[in-house]
Formats: structure tokens, sequence, C-alpha cells
């Protein structure tokens, strides 16, 4: 297998047992034959060695590049190596917005400050949930009733130990006044004469109306309901049977002694989202920073980078949208974004889901790219997963969701539930209703699949989203949850729908910690 990209190197260096500083791999990578070159490097490297350094990657291709000028036939111009040469810390780029190749990058640091280690035998990702190559649906009716089941059936499991559950048949030959309870989907939520809500719930069986009083404490978690999610509700039944006084509502939710697992090193991750490349507000100099920083002794520790979609402006999102594209075919903007990615540090392990601005379906769950745009997208091996995706990095569970839900929760909650300005809140919600886009029908797009790929089954330890261009993060029941912004200045759509994004941050995640700090880089 060629080894032309910087993690098949990595994979390579590790299989006979050696580690790499990272701007060796980088160095590597980019040399003209890096087959070659890795193998005389390891030729030459001293017995007692078990990582490859700068200094001696470099020594191996100036001597290669030595022996090419001593052939250079007369009348030929030899060419210019690939390797970047040793200099000063990179300065910050004030670039343009055409995408730079790896070749016409700032000089990298020198090897006192800018080479990191690559610590191979501590690398772990896994990933779950990833529907990539799997879709079954066909969009008939029994697809739907399939998926919807499966949805009733895995959350029901996460309530039947806080109730005692009876079907809507059996509780409809109740008597009257008796206690029951009920495990149900919202089919509808409405408010009577009275402002009494009624909350209309249905099992595998059939359905049941309850009926929450207005003046009982948990009158305001009804507020917090969605159709199509999964609740449990007990209380009492009415003298005729007929309607279930409602006394407590529980949802699936994250238990509160959930505790989040961390790595056993000191090792971070970016997560970020919402690139956009291919408009003319991508924000390609913040970029450049972001991606010289990650070079810098600082970011030696970032080794993995998590984008949560949009990864390119796409085309037809929205009206009007020609006319702030930079780049207007879909393949270049994704030939742009590959070069882009390139600025990154070549060891670095790279996962990305799509979003709605990304050549898939809209409807969720999105598969990951076809085997096109796999091709235009080969920086680095970078991998894309399914939208939503669950990855464990070095056993912390990550939860990669791009988020077009949220734009649902903030319009049917209240304020101080959900809003854009606070946009973990509405991720908030989505965790306590362990499921990433429960309701059907309205802005979010669903497509039925053999089972519901969109319930958090496992409660994850961190939950990354995007989409909504803000930045906010916060914590429910020990889940880390994180909208991570975007690289888009404002639009003029988004000045039409009075979005003022939260652009150019990189949220930066201690992984064993689980601490979080945010990088600015406008």
């Amino acid at each position: 297998m060629p080894l032309s990209t910087p993690a098949r190197i990595v994979s390579e260096l590790a299989s006979r047992g050696y580690n790499a500083e990272r701007e060796a791999v980088t160095r590597l990578a980019d040399a003209p034959d890096s087959e070659a070159a890795l193998e005389r490097a390891l030729e030459t490297v001293p017995d007692d060695a078990l990582k490859l350094t700068v200094a001696h990657v470099d020594s191996v291709l100036d001597r290669e590049e030595s022996r090419a000028d001593a052939t250079t036939r007369p009348g030929d111009s030899p060419q210019p190596s690939a390797t970047p040469t040793d200099g000063g810390d990179p300065p910050v780029s004030t670039g343009t917005d055409a995408p730079r190749s790896p070749d016409s990058r700032d000089p990298t640091p020198p090897e006192t400050g800018g080479s990191r280690d690559v610590d191979l035998s501590k690398r772990a990702i896994e990933v779950a949930n990833d529907m990539t190559g799997n879709s079954t649906g066909t969009g008939e009716y029994q697809d739907f009733v399939t998926v919807f089941r499966d949805r009733y059936e895995k959350l029901a499991g996460n309530l039947r130990g806080r109730v005692n559950h009876r079907p809507t048949d059996a509780i409809q030959n109740m008597a009257g006044g008796s206690e029951a309870a009920l495990i149900g989907m919202v089919s509808d939520i409405r408010s009577t004469a009275s402002g009494h809500w009624l909350v209309e719930l249905e099992d595998t069986n059939g359905t049941f109306p309850c009926l929450v009083m207005k003046d009982r404490p948990i009158a305001d978690l009804v507020q917090q309901l969605l159709l199509d999610e999964v609740i449990a509700v007990d209380g009492t039944l009415a003298d005729d049977a007929g309607i279930l006084f409602v006394d407590s509502l529980h949802f699936p939710d994250v238990p509160r002694t959930h505790k989040p697992s961390t790595a056993d090193r000191h090792v971070q991750a970016a997560l970020i989202s919402d690139v956009h490349v291919g408009s003319q507000e991508f924000m390609a100099d913040a970029w450049h920073r972001f991606t010289d920083w990650l070079h810098t002794p600082e970011a030696e520790h970032v080794e993995y980078l998590l984008i949560a979609g949009d990864m390119v402006e796409g085309v037809g999102v929205y009206p009007e949208q020609d006319e702030e594209l930079d780049i207007v075919d879909i393949y270049e903007q994704y030939e742009a974004f590959s070069e882009y990615l390139k600025e990154v540090p070549g060891d670095m392990e790279i996962r990305m889901i799509p979003g709605n601005h990304d050549a898939v379906r809209l409807a969720e769950p999105q598969p990951g790219f076809d085997e096109e745009l796999r091709e235009i997208m080969t920086a680095h091996d970078a991998q894309v997963h399914s939208n939503p995706a669950l990855v464990t990095v070095e056993g912390v569970t990550i939860l990669m969701y791009h988020g077009v839900s949220l734009d649902e929760v903030i319009a049917e909650l209240p304020d101080e539930e959900a809003n854009y300005d606070e946009p973990h809140k509405a991720m908030y919600q989505l965790l306590k209703k362990r499921h990433v886009a429960p309701q059907y029908g309205g802005h979010t797009r669903l497509a039925p699949e053999d089972r519901d790929y969109l319930v958090m089954e496992e409660v994850p330890d961190v939950f990354h989203t995007g989409h909504v261009h803000k930045l906010g993060w916060g914590k429910y029941h020990n889940v880390l949850a994180l909208n991570s912004g975007c690289w888009q200045a404002q639009t003029e759509f988004q000045k039409s729908v009075n979005i003022d994004p939260d652009a150019g941050f990189a949220p930066i995640l201690d992984l064993d910690t689980l601490d979080m700090t945010v990088r600015k880089f406008t």
C-alpha cells in the first residue's frame, strides 16, 4: 500500500516498533517518494533509537536531494524539495483566501519548539452507530412503523425501572380511581379551556389521554415536551377510567450518577464544526492561524481533530445562496477543503460527520460521503462517518451530531430552556430525551431505517454539535455538551434571519480531565 499519507506512515512505523516526532512524519509524507524515504530513514536509524527525529529524517532527505542534483541532466533544472526548511516559529497567518498547499506553508518551527512526539502505542479510537453503507429504508409505511417501534422499545427500556408500566389496553380495562402508570410516545399536546394540559400517549397497543393540572409542579415540564418523544407518567384514573390524572412525569434522561470516562494520558482533541469552505465568508485567515497554531509546542498534545459537519458551503441550500458563493461547484468546494485540511499536522487523527450543507441526503441519519467524495477527501486519511456517530477516543465517548434538530428544539421550547445564545441548553433537552431529533414531520427530516440510529442508547461523555453557528458549552448530569461555533463570518442570509455567528473559535478538550479551553483565532 502506498505510504503517501501521514496516517499510513504512522501505522507502518508502529508495525515496526517505532515512534516518531510529529514533524518527522509530515516531512516523510511530503517527500517525493515517501515509501523510499521511510525505508532509508529506518535503514540508517541508530540501533538504540525507538523514535524517528526530524533531524534524522532531514539528513536522509538532504542526501536524497543531493543524489538527485548530482544526476540532473545538463539543461534540466532540479526540482525543489517538498520538505520545508527549518526556521523560526511560524508567524500568525494573514494569508489570502486561496488554499495553501503544505509546500507553501510558513517554515516549520525548529526541533526545539515545533516537533512533537507521536505516541503511537497510546492511540485508540473506535466508532459505533455509523450507518454508512447500511441504509435499508425505502420510505414505505412499514419502514416508519419499524423505526418508531424501535425508538419506543429502546427508550421504554430506560423508563421501566421508574414506573410500573401497564399497556394502554390494560389501563382501559382498569377500574376508575385506580393508580396507573404508562410509558408512551407523545402523539398530541394541547391545552384545555381551563388551562390544563392534555397529553395523549401512544404505545404499541393503542393511545390513552393523560391530564396534567395547571397548578401541579410538573406542569412546567409539559412545556418541554416535543411530539414523538418517549416519556413515562403515573397517576390516578378518573372515576370513569377514561383519563389519567398525572402525578409525576419522567424523561428517559441521563442518570445523575453518570461518571464519564477519561483518557489514561494527557492528550487533547480539537472539536470544531461548520467550516463552510466555498462561501465568500469562509474565514481563511482564521483557519490559517488555527492550523499554524497546531504546529506550535503549545498544541503538541492536540492529536485528534473532530469536525461536526458542514465542511463546505454547499449549493442550493438556501434562497439566493449562489450570490454568496466563492466556489460554485460542489466538488471544487471539497477539493478546496481538502487543501485546507492539509495544513493540519500530518499525524493528527481526523474524524468528520456530514451536515445539512454537505453533499449527502438531508434526511437523518445521514450516511458518510460516497466514494467520489471520499476520493477527493484524502488529506491525512481523514475518516467520514454518519451523522450522528459515536466516536470513542482513548476511552472518552463523544457523540457527534451536526445539530439540525436544535432549530426545532429552540423554536418549540421556552427561551429559558432553549435559545440560540446558549445552544448547549437545547442540547441538554436532547440529552434529557435521549434522542438527537425526537420530533418527526417538522423542520428536521428523518429517514426510516431498520432501527432508530438517533436514539442515545449509550450515555456519551461528550455531546458535540454545530449547525447553529454559536459557541456554547456546559455540563448536564456530568455530560459535557458543546456547540463549537463556526468558521464563517455573517452572511447576508444570516443577517436576514438575525443570526450573529461565533466564528473562528477552536474548543480544545483535555481527554484526561474533560476540562476544556477555547482558542480564538480572529
